[in-house]
């Protein structure tokens, strides 16, 4: 806790790990299983991260969904930024619809075995609904990679809105899962970048009910 107060409050660009390498490595170099990759170290690490910001008084809801953001362990003075930037978005009028469908792109991408590519074939978008949400994202993902890479997370994220209805069409009449292989792997780069797109400044489908 002490580690996570002194990087976020000195907004330091520090990761946990990378002092865990400099610093403790050396110390327990003999130890079998001792990792910076640890799965008990980083479940503990954002535990302590967790209970860190909720003395802060922010939602657990903000925070566990600020913190699986695009570099947001690694970059802890982001985060209440972040956090800002959901409750901005939380309160917009497109903010349940997205993040529903967010965790549900995850649903599906979490059953897909082997790699999802992020490229879209245009020549392979077939229905309306598809080649909407294809140009609608190449409008909005540049804007918000832009924003985001500057800091503007409320910015980042606020631009998401305007794919409130191109993502609720898609889900109403494009099956995703048909036997094409190609569509069905077009559809699902499809999905996988625009579940990217909407992950980086946060996890957005924690805001869902």
């Amino acid at each position: 806790l002490g580690l996570i107060r002194i990087i976020e409050e000195n907004a330091l660009n520090l990761y946990f790990f990378d002092l865990i390498n400099q610093i403790a490595r050396p110390l327990f170099k003999d130890i079998d299983g001792f990792s910076n990759n640890d799965k008990d170290l980083i479940e503990f690490y954002e535990d302590r991260v967790l209970s860190y910001f909720l003395n802060k008084d922010f939602t657990k809801i903000e925070i566990e969904s600020a913190i699986r953001g695009e570099g947001a362990l690694r970059f802890i003075g982001t985060i209440i930024k972040r956090i800002e930037a959901i409750r901005h978005f939380n309160s917009l009028a497109e903010a349940e619809i997205l993040a529903a469908a967010n965790k549900r792109v995850g649903n599906i991408l979490k059953k897909v075995e082997g790699e999802v590519k992020t490229e879209v074939n245009a020549n392979l978008l077939q229905e309306p609904a598809e080649i909407a949400l294809n140009d609608a994202l190449s409008k909005v993902k540049p804007i918000a990679d832009s924003t985001f890479e500057r800091g503007d997370y409320t910015a980042s994220l606020q631009s998401l809105a305007s794919l409130k209805t191109p993502v609720d069409s898609f889900f109403d009449s494009v099956m995703v899962n048909v036997e094409d292989i190609d569509l069905k792997n077009n559809r699902l780069a499809l999905l996988n970048q625009l579940h990217q797109a909407m992950n980086r400044v946060a996890d957005l489908s924690k805001l869902a009910s």
